[in-house]
């Protein structure tokens, strides 16, 4: 959903919860930031000690419609999980963004509640019929299948083993979306203190 489709009221409140949470950033998550459009909300999110998502990191999107903050928004995993409640293609399963959803739910509050799925999964809401029957059936082969593909798809190389970019590479590459920190860091102090305003 494009920025250019959401109310000024809708974008006005979601450039403070941006602000908030870069202001007051929480364990587990890192916002990131599309500056050209503030209603592309995503975040990586830790996966939690003592689950098969440990040391991962999961990138999330949260799609924010034209009824937003009546309708709930969507939830996806753009990082590939193998998790009861998330589909193959990455959709999310979580009654916070269906029956129960409140309007008065911020970002955090969602992305609290997504974490929270990864902790404890609810195989009867199943999107992924596969994972859902063996964590029901066969607890140890579902954590191995998730941990496994967890370490492949989740977990980033160690800078040793990422070999430097190429200019010709790095020129036919799209750019990548950036974090507030890193917005900051690069750009020229005016440009930066503009970048932060519009958030």
């Amino acid at each position: 959903m494009s920025r250019e489709n959401l109310s000024p009221l809708v974008l006005n409140r979601l450039a403070r919860e941006l602000r908030g949470a870069m202001s007051n950033p929480q364990t587990g998550f890192k916002i990131v930031v599309n500056e050209a459009d503030l209603a592309d909300v995503q975040c990586d999110i830790e996966g939690p000690a003592s689950t098969p998502y440990e040391g991962g990191m999961f990138r999330c999107k949260l799609v924010i419609g034209v009824e937003f903050p009546a309708a709930p928004p969507r939830g996806v995993f753009l990082t590939k999980i193998f998790h009861p409640n998330v589909s193959p293609s990455g959709e999310i399963c979580v009654n916070t963004l269906k029956k129960d959803w409140n309007p008065e739910l911020g970002l955090m509050d969602i992305l609290q509640t997504i974490r929270c799925l990864l902790i404890v999964p609810f195989p009867e809401s199943a999107l992924n019929e596969e994972a859902s029957r063996l964590f029901i059936e066969s607890y140890d082969e579902y954590f191995a299948r998730a941990k496994m593909l967890t370490s492949i798809h989740a977990t980033a190389p160690s800078p040793a083993a990422t070999p430097p970019p190429s200019s010709s590479s790095s020129s036919s590459s799209a750019a990548p979306v950036k974090t507030m920190a890193s917005v900051a860091a690069t750009a020229k102090p005016a440009s930066a203190r503009n970048a932060l305003k519009r958030l």
